[in-house]
């Protein structure tokens, strides 16, 4: 690997974000092309696989979650639902609100995604050396602790998540 990082020490905080800024934008682009087509935008992958991690959620902190607002919230779930991939349910503590929940048919959906990207990351993952495969794995726990670190560890219906 080369790179401002192959010494394993970045100057300061700052140059590190950059090239993890940039590193970032590589791999969205990466993982755009690895995920087979499915008719879901990355939106909807992205909130059906974020029901299957935190379980049943309200509208207005999914809306929150990922970024967008909560009518087109209400719009993408409510395309979710007519697909049987969510299910729209009365919040026990609150009758006036909705939680949605990620159905079985939605996380086959998000199983079939993974699959298909996992098969294709394969190909890629054999042109790289041992050396290169052994930084990558050591690097994941590093990756689910930035991610650990998310906007999805805000408030969620008034709990910590």
């Amino acid at each position: 690997m080369a790179g401002p990082w192959a010494s394993g020490v970045a100057e300061d905080a700052s140059e590190l974000a950059q090239e993890v800024a940039a590193g970032l934008e590589r791999l969205f682009g990466l993982f755009r092309w690895l995920s087979p087509p499915s008719g879901l935008s990355l939106t909807a992958a992205a909130t059906l696989s974020t029901l299957e991690r935190s379980g049943p959620s309200r509208l207005t902190w999914l809306a929150e979650r990922e970024g967008v607002t909560q009518p087109a919230m209400t719009q993408l779930i409510a395309r979710l639902q007519d697909a049987d991939l969510v299910s729209r349910t009365s919040d026990p503590d609150d009758g006036r609100a909705v939680q949605v929940r990620i159905t079985a048919e939605g996380k086959a959906m998000l199983a079939h995604r993974r699959a298909v990207r996992a098969e294709r990351l394969a190909g890629l993952l054999d042109r790289l050396t041992a050396a290169d495969r052994a930084a990558l794995a050591a690097a994941l726990p590093v990756i689910d602790a930035l991610t650990s670190a998310s906007p999805e560890t805000t408030v969620k219906d008034g709990a910590t998540r």
